[in-house]
Protein backbone atom coordinates (compact mmCIF):
# COMPACT_ATOMS: atom_id res chain seq x y z
CA UNK A 1 0.00 0.00 0.00
CA UNK A 2 1.59 3.22 -1.00
CA UNK A 3 0.20 6.50 -2.16
CA UNK A 4 1.31 8.60 -5.33
CA UNK A 5 1.23 12.46 -6.32
CA UNK A 6 0.14 14.87 -9.45
CA UNK A 7 -2.27 13.55 -9.53
CA UNK A 8 -3.22 12.02 -5.78
CA UNK A 9 -3.55 8.28 -6.17
CA UNK A 10 -3.72 5.20 -3.63
CA UNK A 11 -2.15 2.25 -4.73
CA UNK A 12 -2.70 -1.42 -3.91
CA UNK A 13 -0.56 -4.62 -4.62
CA UNK A 14 -1.54 -7.66 -3.97
CA UNK A 15 0.45 -10.93 -4.51
CA UNK A 16 -1.37 -14.15 -5.81
CA UNK A 17 -4.96 -12.10 -6.76
CA UNK A 18 -7.25 -11.57 -9.61
CA UNK A 19 -10.24 -9.53 -9.84
CA UNK A 20 -13.30 -11.63 -9.54
CA UNK A 21 -15.65 -8.95 -11.01
CA UNK A 22 -15.22 -5.26 -12.30
CA UNK A 23 -15.48 -1.91 -10.19
CA UNK A 24 -16.96 -0.21 -12.49
CA UNK A 25 -20.41 -0.91 -10.09
CA UNK A 26 -18.83 0.66 -6.60
CA UNK A 27 -20.67 3.32 -5.58
CA UNK A 28 -17.98 6.46 -5.76
CA UNK A 29 -20.65 9.23 -4.43
CA UNK A 30 -19.50 11.99 -1.91
CA UNK A 31 -16.57 10.12 -1.34
CA UNK A 32 -12.67 11.17 -1.93
CA UNK A 33 -12.06 8.12 -4.59
CA UNK A 34 -12.84 9.62 -8.29
CA UNK A 35 -12.39 6.66 -10.12
CA UNK A 36 -11.30 2.96 -9.50
CA UNK A 37 -8.74 1.06 -11.75
CA UNK A 38 -7.36 -2.52 -12.08
CA UNK A 39 -5.18 -4.62 -13.87
CA UNK A 40 -3.08 -7.82 -13.04
CA UNK A 41 0.87 -7.18 -12.55
CA UNK A 42 3.82 -9.52 -12.72
CA UNK A 43 1.20 -12.22 -14.40
CA UNK A 44 0.14 -13.19 -11.16
CA UNK A 45 -0.49 -10.34 -8.93
CA UNK A 46 -3.04 -7.67 -8.67
CA UNK A 47 -3.12 -3.63 -9.08
CA UNK A 48 -5.72 -1.53 -7.47
CA UNK A 49 -5.42 1.93 -7.97
CA UNK A 50 -8.03 4.62 -6.41
CA UNK A 51 -7.76 8.16 -7.99
CA UNK A 52 -8.42 10.95 -5.76
CA UNK A 53 -9.75 14.33 -5.47
CA UNK A 54 -7.48 14.94 -2.62
CA UNK A 55 -4.25 14.01 -0.68
CA UNK A 56 -5.50 11.24 2.03
CA UNK A 57 -3.29 9.41 4.80
CA UNK A 58 -3.99 5.73 3.94
CA UNK A 59 -4.02 3.44 6.93
CA UNK A 60 -4.70 -0.80 6.21
CA UNK A 61 -5.20 -3.51 8.75
CA UNK A 62 -6.84 -6.89 8.60
CA UNK A 63 -9.60 -8.50 10.15
CA UNK A 64 -10.37 -12.12 10.44
CA UNK A 65 -13.38 -14.15 9.62
CA UNK A 66 -16.55 -13.13 12.00
CA UNK A 67 -20.17 -12.75 10.93
CA UNK A 68 -20.37 -14.76 7.72
CA UNK A 69 -17.40 -12.55 6.29
CA UNK A 70 -14.23 -13.88 5.06
CA UNK A 71 -10.82 -12.55 5.18
CA UNK A 72 -11.15 -9.18 4.97
CA UNK A 73 -8.45 -5.88 3.79
CA UNK A 74 -9.66 -2.64 5.26
CA UNK A 75 -7.96 0.89 4.19
CA UNK A 76 -9.09 3.87 5.82
CA UNK A 77 -8.39 7.15 3.73
CA UNK A 78 -8.39 9.40 6.32
CA UNK A 79 -8.11 13.51 4.99
CA UNK A 80 -8.55 16.61 5.76
CA UNK A 81 -12.12 17.47 6.28
CA UNK A 82 -12.87 13.91 6.46
CA UNK A 83 -15.60 12.65 8.95
CA UNK A 84 -12.88 9.68 10.65
CA UNK A 85 -10.96 10.13 12.38
CA UNK A 86 -8.79 13.23 12.01
CA UNK A 87 -9.87 15.15 14.77
CA UNK A 88 -8.38 18.64 15.23
CA UNK A 89 -8.45 19.42 18.93
CA UNK A 90 -8.93 23.14 19.66
CA UNK A 91 -7.68 25.37 22.52
CA UNK A 92 -9.43 28.13 24.15
CA UNK A 93 -8.23 31.00 21.26
CA UNK A 94 -9.95 28.39 18.47
CA UNK A 95 -6.08 27.94 17.34
CA UNK A 96 -5.50 24.29 16.16
CA UNK A 97 -3.36 23.15 19.32
CA UNK A 98 -2.59 19.49 17.46
CA UNK A 99 0.23 20.08 15.12
CA UNK A 100 2.26 18.43 12.50
CA UNK A 101 5.18 16.12 12.60
CA UNK A 102 8.54 18.03 11.16
CA UNK A 103 11.35 15.79 9.55
CA UNK A 104 14.45 17.86 9.44
CA UNK A 105 15.92 16.91 6.09
CA UNK A 106 19.63 17.16 5.61
CA UNK A 107 21.38 16.47 1.82
CA UNK A 108 24.61 16.22 2.25
CA UNK A 109 27.78 17.96 1.74
CA UNK A 110 27.48 21.25 -0.38
CA UNK A 111 29.24 24.09 -1.71
CA UNK A 112 33.09 24.02 -0.89
CA UNK A 113 32.76 20.70 0.45
CA UNK A 114 31.39 18.49 -3.03
CA UNK A 115 31.86 14.89 -1.42
CA UNK A 116 32.23 12.24 -3.29
CA UNK A 117 32.51 12.40 -7.16
CA UNK A 118 31.85 9.68 -9.21
CA UNK A 119 33.75 8.05 -12.64
CA UNK A 120 31.10 10.25 -14.98
CA UNK A 121 31.89 13.86 -12.82
CA UNK A 122 28.54 13.17 -10.54
CA UNK A 123 29.02 15.25 -7.83
CA UNK A 124 27.48 13.63 -4.17
CA UNK A 125 26.37 17.26 -3.22
CA UNK A 126 24.23 17.46 -6.16
CA UNK A 127 23.31 14.54 -6.09
CA UNK A 128 21.99 14.32 -2.43
CA UNK A 129 20.38 17.84 -2.84
CA UNK A 130 18.12 16.24 -5.84
CA UNK A 131 17.07 13.88 -3.77
CA UNK A 132 16.02 15.49 -0.49
CA UNK A 133 14.25 18.17 -2.68
CA UNK A 134 11.85 15.36 -4.21
CA UNK A 135 11.47 13.76 -0.23
CA UNK A 136 10.48 17.78 0.26
CA UNK A 137 8.03 17.69 -1.98
CA UNK A 138 6.02 14.57 -1.07
CA UNK A 139 6.28 14.70 2.29
CA UNK A 140 5.00 18.88 2.07
CA UNK A 141 1.96 16.74 0.58
CA UNK A 142 1.61 14.31 3.35
CA UNK A 143 -1.52 15.29 5.81
CA UNK A 144 -0.36 15.82 9.07
CA UNK A 145 3.94 16.18 8.32
CA UNK A 146 5.76 19.56 7.93
CA UNK A 147 9.48 19.21 6.05
CA UNK A 148 12.50 21.59 6.58
CA UNK A 149 15.79 21.98 4.67
CA UNK A 150 18.28 21.95 6.14
CA UNK A 151 20.05 22.80 2.80
CA UNK A 152 17.88 24.33 -0.36
CA UNK A 153 21.06 25.40 -2.29
CA UNK A 154 24.32 24.56 -3.08
CA UNK A 155 25.79 26.30 0.18
CA UNK A 156 28.13 24.99 2.34
CA UNK A 157 26.79 24.19 6.26
CA UNK A 158 29.31 22.68 9.18
CA UNK A 159 28.04 19.56 10.67
CA UNK A 160 27.28 21.26 13.97
CA UNK A 161 25.40 23.75 12.37
CA UNK A 162 22.87 21.09 10.78
CA UNK A 163 22.20 19.78 14.30
CA UNK A 164 21.51 23.32 15.46
CA UNK A 165 18.56 24.34 12.19
CA UNK A 166 16.78 20.39 12.94
CA UNK A 167 16.84 21.62 16.56
CA UNK A 168 16.01 25.14 15.89
CA UNK A 169 13.25 24.04 13.73
CA UNK A 170 11.92 21.57 16.18
CA UNK A 171 12.31 18.20 14.23
CA UNK A 172 10.88 14.94 15.19
CA UNK A 173 13.24 13.49 13.09
CA UNK A 174 16.25 13.96 11.03
CA UNK A 175 17.33 12.39 8.07
CA UNK A 176 20.68 13.31 6.49
CA UNK A 177 21.02 12.04 3.00
CA UNK A 178 24.66 11.17 0.86
CA UNK A 179 25.52 8.47 -1.72
CA UNK A 180 28.56 5.70 -0.84
CA UNK A 181 32.19 5.50 -2.23
CA UNK A 182 34.58 2.92 -2.60
CA UNK A 183 38.29 2.62 -3.62
CA UNK A 184 36.00 -0.96 -5.18
CA UNK A 185 34.17 0.33 -8.67
CA UNK A 186 32.05 -2.58 -7.58
CA UNK A 187 31.05 -1.80 -4.52
CA UNK A 188 27.00 -1.24 -4.36
CA UNK A 189 23.80 -0.82 -2.62
CA UNK A 190 22.55 1.03 -0.24
CA UNK A 191 22.50 1.24 3.83
CA UNK A 192 21.13 3.22 6.78
CA UNK A 193 22.88 4.18 9.85
CA UNK A 194 22.24 5.49 13.22
CA UNK A 195 24.83 6.92 15.74
CA UNK A 196 27.07 4.12 17.77
CA UNK A 197 27.44 4.17 21.41
CA UNK A 198 30.58 5.44 21.06
CA UNK A 199 29.68 8.28 18.95
CA UNK A 200 27.10 9.07 21.82
CA UNK A 201 29.35 8.93 23.98
CA UNK A 202 31.39 11.31 22.72
CA UNK A 203 28.77 13.47 22.44
CA UNK A 204 27.86 13.34 25.59
CA UNK A 205 30.89 14.23 27.27
CA UNK A 206 31.13 17.26 24.72
CA UNK A 207 27.01 18.28 25.73
CA UNK A 208 27.83 18.13 29.28
CA UNK A 209 31.55 20.13 29.15
CA UNK A 210 28.96 23.22 27.83
CA UNK A 211 25.71 22.19 30.23
CA UNK A 212 25.58 26.12 30.94
CA UNK A 213 24.68 26.24 27.16
CA UNK A 214 22.49 23.50 26.62
CA UNK A 215 19.11 24.80 29.14
CA UNK A 216 16.89 23.31 26.26
CA UNK A 217 18.69 19.85 25.70
CA UNK A 218 16.40 17.17 27.15
CA UNK A 219 13.10 17.91 26.75
CA UNK A 220 14.04 21.23 27.87
CA UNK A 221 15.28 20.07 31.64
CA UNK A 222 18.03 21.99 32.59
CA UNK A 223 21.65 20.47 33.28
CA UNK A 224 23.45 23.97 34.41
CA UNK A 225 21.83 23.19 37.87
CA UNK A 226 22.41 20.04 37.89
CA UNK A 227 25.32 17.92 39.66
CA UNK A 228 27.86 15.96 37.80
CA UNK A 229 26.33 12.53 38.30
CA UNK A 230 23.00 13.42 38.14
CA UNK A 231 23.55 15.12 34.45
CA UNK A 232 25.33 12.49 33.15
CA UNK A 233 22.04 9.99 34.20
CA UNK A 234 19.81 12.41 32.36
CA UNK A 235 21.73 12.79 29.60
CA UNK A 236 22.38 8.60 29.39
CA UNK A 237 18.93 8.30 29.66
CA UNK A 238 17.97 10.50 26.82
CA UNK A 239 20.68 9.52 24.50
CA UNK A 240 19.45 6.00 25.21
CA UNK A 241 15.81 6.40 24.09
CA UNK A 242 16.76 8.57 20.74
CA UNK A 243 19.29 5.70 19.77
CA UNK A 244 16.35 2.89 20.19
CA UNK A 245 14.19 5.65 18.14
CA UNK A 246 16.35 6.16 15.59
CA UNK A 247 17.21 2.35 14.79
CA UNK A 248 13.28 1.95 14.79
CA UNK A 249 13.45 4.74 12.23
CA UNK A 250 15.96 3.25 10.55
CA UNK A 251 14.85 -0.27 10.21
CA UNK A 252 11.66 1.35 8.59
CA UNK A 253 14.01 3.23 6.00
CA UNK A 254 15.70 0.24 5.36
CA UNK A 255 13.10 -1.67 4.50
CA UNK A 256 11.52 0.54 2.09
CA UNK A 257 15.00 1.05 0.35
CA UNK A 258 15.00 -2.76 -0.27
CA UNK A 259 12.18 -2.48 -2.56
CA UNK A 260 14.15 0.24 -4.62
CA UNK A 261 17.43 -1.83 -5.10
CA UNK A 262 20.08 -3.75 -3.51
CA UNK A 263 21.15 -3.37 -0.18
CA UNK A 264 24.57 -3.42 1.22
CA UNK A 265 23.16 -5.31 4.34
CA UNK A 266 20.12 -5.95 5.63
CA UNK A 267 20.92 -4.78 9.19
CA UNK A 268 21.04 -1.05 10.42
CA UNK A 269 24.72 0.10 10.80
CA UNK A 270 26.01 2.16 13.42
CA UNK A 271 28.81 4.89 13.17
CA UNK A 272 30.06 7.53 14.81
CA UNK A 273 29.11 10.13 12.38
CA UNK A 274 28.85 13.47 13.84
CA UNK A 275 25.45 14.56 11.90
CA UNK A 276 23.76 11.97 14.01
CA UNK A 277 24.52 13.27 17.45
CA UNK A 278 21.67 14.90 18.52
CA UNK A 279 20.51 13.87 21.77
CA UNK A 280 17.01 14.40 21.13
CA UNK A 281 15.96 13.93 17.79
CA UNK A 282 15.85 10.66 16.08
CA UNK A 283 18.08 10.79 13.56
CA UNK A 284 19.26 8.61 10.56
CA UNK A 285 21.82 8.83 7.97
CA UNK A 286 21.24 7.14 3.97
CA UNK A 287 23.46 6.37 2.34
CA UNK A 288 21.47 5.73 -0.86
CA UNK A 289 24.19 4.13 -3.36
CA UNK A 290 27.59 4.13 -4.42
CA UNK A 291 28.23 6.93 -6.75
CA UNK A 292 31.72 5.23 -7.31
CA UNK A 293 30.18 2.41 -9.18
CA UNK A 294 28.87 3.65 -12.71
CA UNK A 295 26.03 1.74 -12.99
CA UNK A 296 25.01 3.47 -9.58
CA UNK A 297 26.32 6.85 -10.46
CA UNK A 298 23.55 6.55 -13.98
CA UNK A 299 20.77 6.00 -11.40
CA UNK A 300 21.68 8.47 -9.07
CA UNK A 301 21.23 11.16 -11.35
CA UNK A 302 18.59 9.79 -13.14
CA UNK A 303 15.10 11.55 -11.74
CA UNK A 304 13.31 8.68 -12.05
CA UNK A 305 15.85 7.00 -9.63
CA UNK A 306 15.77 10.00 -7.55
CA UNK A 307 12.08 10.16 -6.80
CA UNK A 308 12.36 6.22 -5.88
CA UNK A 309 15.04 6.82 -3.38
CA UNK A 310 12.56 9.56 -2.05
CA UNK A 311 9.27 7.65 -2.06
CA UNK A 312 11.01 4.97 -0.30
CA UNK A 313 12.44 7.54 2.42
CA UNK A 314 9.02 8.60 2.88
CA UNK A 315 6.85 5.25 3.34
CA UNK A 316 10.45 4.20 6.03
CA UNK A 317 8.98 7.70 8.03
CA UNK A 318 5.08 7.46 7.30
CA UNK A 319 5.68 3.10 9.07
CA UNK A 320 8.28 5.14 11.89
CA UNK A 321 5.26 7.90 12.99
CA UNK A 322 2.89 5.31 12.70
CA UNK A 323 4.27 3.07 15.66
CA UNK A 324 5.62 6.31 17.43
CA UNK A 325 3.59 9.05 16.80
CA UNK A 326 4.41 11.99 19.11
CA UNK A 327 1.97 13.10 21.39
CA UNK A 328 -0.03 16.21 20.96
CA UNK A 329 0.81 15.81 16.77
CA UNK A 330 -2.76 15.39 13.82
CA UNK A 331 -0.69 12.07 13.60
CA UNK A 332 -1.55 10.94 16.84
CA UNK A 333 -4.84 11.35 16.73
CA UNK A 334 -4.88 9.31 13.45
CA UNK A 335 -3.02 6.63 14.56
CA UNK A 336 -3.33 5.99 18.08
CA UNK A 337 -6.07 3.72 17.39
CA UNK A 338 -3.72 1.17 15.57
CA UNK A 339 -0.91 -0.73 16.45
CA UNK A 340 1.95 -2.67 14.16
CA UNK A 341 3.34 -5.63 15.61
CA UNK A 342 7.05 -5.39 15.94
CA UNK A 343 9.54 -8.09 16.53
CA UNK A 344 9.62 -9.86 19.96
CA UNK A 345 5.93 -8.55 20.77
CA UNK A 346 3.84 -10.69 22.43
CA UNK A 347 0.22 -10.06 22.72
CA UNK A 348 0.26 -9.42 26.88
CA UNK A 349 2.95 -7.13 26.42
CA UNK A 350 0.86 -4.66 23.81
CA UNK A 351 -1.93 -4.93 26.19
CA UNK A 352 -0.04 -4.04 28.72
CA UNK A 353 1.01 -1.27 26.71
CA UNK A 354 -2.58 0.36 26.10
CA UNK A 355 -3.77 -0.32 29.85
CA UNK A 356 -6.35 -2.97 28.58
CA UNK A 357 -6.54 -7.41 29.44
CA UNK A 358 -5.53 -9.74 27.05
CA UNK A 359 -8.84 -11.19 26.28
CA UNK A 360 -10.29 -7.47 25.24
CA UNK A 361 -7.51 -7.08 22.67
CA UNK A 362 -7.87 -10.82 21.18
CA UNK A 363 -11.87 -10.54 21.31
CA UNK A 364 -11.44 -6.39 19.41
CA UNK A 365 -9.16 -8.36 16.91
CA UNK A 366 -11.09 -11.61 16.02
CA UNK A 367 -8.29 -13.45 17.33
CA UNK A 368 -8.24 -17.32 18.50
CA UNK A 369 -5.14 -17.76 20.30
CA UNK A 370 -1.99 -15.39 20.88
CA UNK A 371 0.35 -15.74 17.64
CA UNK A 372 1.38 -12.88 16.10
CA UNK A 373 3.29 -11.73 13.34
CA UNK A 374 5.55 -9.09 12.39
CA UNK A 375 3.75 -6.04 10.75
CA UNK A 376 0.37 -7.40 11.59
CA UNK A 377 -1.85 -4.35 12.57
CA UNK A 378 -3.84 -4.84 15.97
CA UNK A 379 -7.20 -2.13 16.37
CA UNK A 380 -6.51 -0.86 19.93
CA UNK A 381 -10.01 -0.35 21.84
CA UNK A 382 -9.30 3.27 21.96
CA UNK A 383 -12.29 6.30 21.45
CA UNK A 384 -11.13 8.13 18.45
CA UNK A 385 -13.24 11.19 17.36
CA UNK A 386 -16.56 9.55 18.98
CA UNK A 387 -16.62 6.47 17.52
CA UNK A 388 -14.75 3.70 18.63
CA UNK A 389 -12.42 1.61 16.59
CA UNK A 390 -14.74 -1.60 17.40
CA UNK A 391 -17.47 0.09 15.59
CA UNK A 392 -15.31 1.13 12.69
CA UNK A 393 -14.65 -2.32 12.36
CA UNK A 394 -18.01 -3.06 12.52
CA UNK A 395 -19.17 -0.63 10.13
CA UNK A 396 -16.46 -2.27 7.79
CA UNK A 397 -18.08 -5.71 8.49
CA UNK A 398 -21.33 -4.23 7.71
CA UNK A 399 -20.39 -2.32 3.81
CA UNK A 400 -20.26 0.98 5.38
Amino acid sequence: LFTLHDPERVVIDIDNAHMAQSADQVGLSDSVIENIRHAPRDVTDLRVVFDLYKAVIPKSFLLAPAGGYGHRLVVDLSYSGSSAPVIVAKDEDNKTSLRDVVVAIDAGHGGKDPGAIGPYGAMEKDVTLAIASRLEALIAKEPGMRPVMIRDDDVYLPLRERIALARQHKADLFISIHADASTDPYAHGSSVYVLSSTGASSEAARWLAERENAADLIGGVRLDNKDDTLARVLMDLSQTATIEASIALANDVLGAMQLVGPVRTDKVEQAGFAVLTSPDIPSVLVETAYISNPAEEQNLSSSTYQESLALAMLKGVREYFEDHPPPGTLLASVWRDRHVIRDGETLSGIATRYNINVDQLRSHNSLDGDMLHVGQVLLIPTSVGGASSETSAKLVADGG
